[in-house]
């Protein structure tokens, strides 16, 4: 018998659910909210339950989270909101979810759903901030923050390449830095794939030597929530 799955992907700008049988297929319509600011902790938990209940039936739940988790207490969430660092979701959801549930970071949880699983495999999101997830040969390797580690001038990936930098440099702009950024990053990791998903992929336009354009995939933002999955299969 397939178990439902809610997956749930929070994000800087919006929060989305869905319902999916053990196979992807999706047995609702999926929901979009924006996300309320400012992001504090009980705002967002408040947020997410009233989301949860409004989903119809479901067995357990997958929640991808924008920041480090490490053993259901998030680190980070720079996006959100600074009371982020240190608190215990997990603790505090399993007092008012009477279902099972996983979360992971969101990068990760996109990344479960976007590999081949052959090899090394990076995944970039591209939205509010930059995300990022490692996978050898099927494996994650967990909480990777490509996007706050140093780059250029003193300025991270993610300030080079967040929404923000998109909205004060131009879509060209952004594509030249994001093009950069590749060529760098596989001088880093050597990856045989890297795929770039999150809400602004839409706009990749990159100018890439052929044997490195090769190895770019452009995924769905969707993989986001059917990644979710992947959370119970381990």
């Amino acid at each position: 018998m397939s178990l439902l799955t809610l997956a749930i992907d929070v994000g800087g700008s919006s929060i989305k659910a869905i319902v999916l049988k053990d196979d992807g297929t999706a047995i609702s319509d999926r929901s979009l909210i924006h996300t309320p600011h400012p992001a504090t902790p009980d705002v967002i938990v408040a947020t997410l339950i009233d989301l949860i209940w409004t989903q119809g039936e479901f067995d357990r739940l997958s929640i991808g989270f924008p920041s480090v988790v490490e053993n259901g207490i998030t680190r980070g969430a720079i996006n959100l909101h600074p009371d982020w660092d240190g608190f215990p979701l997990a603790e505090v959801l399993s007092q008012k979810l009477g279902k099972p549930f996983r979360i992971a970071n969101d990068a990760d949880v996109q990344g479960c759903g976007a590999i081949a699983g052959h090899g090394v495999e990076l995944v970039i999101t591209l939205g509010t901030g930059f995300g990022s997830s490692l996978f050898l040969n099927g494996k994650l390797l967990p909480n990777l923050e490509i996007g706050q580690h140093i780059w250029r001038d003193r300025h991270t990936y993610e300030d080079l390449l967040g929404q923000a930098a998109l909205d004060q440099v131009g879509v060209e702009m952004w594509n030249n830095r994001l093009s950069e950024a590749i060529t760098t990053l596989y001088k880093l990791f050597n990856f045989d794939k890297i795929y770039l998903g999150g809400g602004n992929s839409r706009l990749v336009n990159l100018s890439l030597p052929p044997h490195l354009l090769t190895k770019v995939a452009i995924v769905s933002n969707d993989l986001g929530l059917i990644g979710g999955l992947y959370l119970w299969k381990s």
